[in-house]
């Protein structure tokens, strides 16, 4: 009897070993797997670019200094759209923006329907509207039908997990700039550069690379965007944000 109850405890320890060896396995396996994403992020560019210059603005549609810095960006793109190529990467700072990640689903699902940014321009002329939200799916729906996407298929892109790939790459890109977390931030040929204060600073700049084909270390900034603006109360991430 001994004996017999001996081989049965034997045999229960060998098949629970086994068990967490698979286990241990099988969930070492499944985080290699999410550290080894190649998901990059989405190019969406316009302008022609006959000067060679493109101009990169990282930004966050729920930050209150990028909706400041959109009619700046518009107007200056309609004025230099044949010579310049201008970029937006996603640079959701959730941690003070909490609606700006779903924000930026929004803008990726409606570019995989090539309407990019015509949803780009809702975000941030809407900006006031969602910002507080708790419903945004149904806000963001109604931009999406507004702008002609279908809707069933701007549903399923906004939630699937191509999109937030997609906006994590953006985040992984940015940090290769070794540039602080703070929205919006300017790329100008390569180099990050400190936001131009006003319409006329970034006709100055770009002038200046147009011609030479480079940035200056430092923008020029003749007057600012508003009265109450300076870089320290741009969107900002600080130590005190990361979880």
């Amino acid at each position: 009897m001994d004996k017999r109850f001996l081989i049965i405890l034997a045999a229960i320890i060998v098949i629970f070993g086994g068990i967490f060896v698979v286990s241990k396995k099988s969930s070492g396996n499944k985080s290699g797997s999410s550290s080894s994403s190649t998901s990059q992020p989405t190019n969406h560019i316009r302008g022609n670019g006959k000067k060679g210059v493109t101009l990169i603005e990282y930004g966050d549609y729920q930050c209150p200094f990028c909706k400041q810095y959109y009619p700046i960006i518009e107007q200056l793109f309609a004025q230099y759209k044949d010579d310049i190529y201008f970029q937006f990467r996603n640079l959701p700072l959730v941690s003070l923006h909490p609606n700006a990640f779903s924000a930026a689903r929004a803008a990726e699902a409606a570019g995989l329907q090539n309407k990019y940014w015509e949803m780009y321009a809702k975000l941030y002329q809407n900006q006031d509207n969602w910002k507080d939200s708790t419903n945004l799916l149904n806000t963001f729906t109604t931009y999406a039908q507004q702008i002609s996407l279908n809707t069933t298929q701007f549903k399923e892109d906004y939630a699937s997990g191509k999109v937030n790939n997609s906006i994590n790459a953006y985040l992984a890109e940015f940090k290769k700039t070794k540039a602080k977390e703070a929205t919006p931030t300017f790329v100008l040929n390569g180099r990050v550069i400190e936001s131009p204060q006003s319409m006329q600073a970034f006709q100055q700049l770009l002038d200046i690379v147009i011609m030479k084909r480079r940035p200056p270390r430092v923008a020029v900034h003749p007057k600012p965007v508003s009265s109450s603006w300076s870089r320290e109360q741009s969107c900002t991430k600080t130590a005190e944000d990361i979880p």
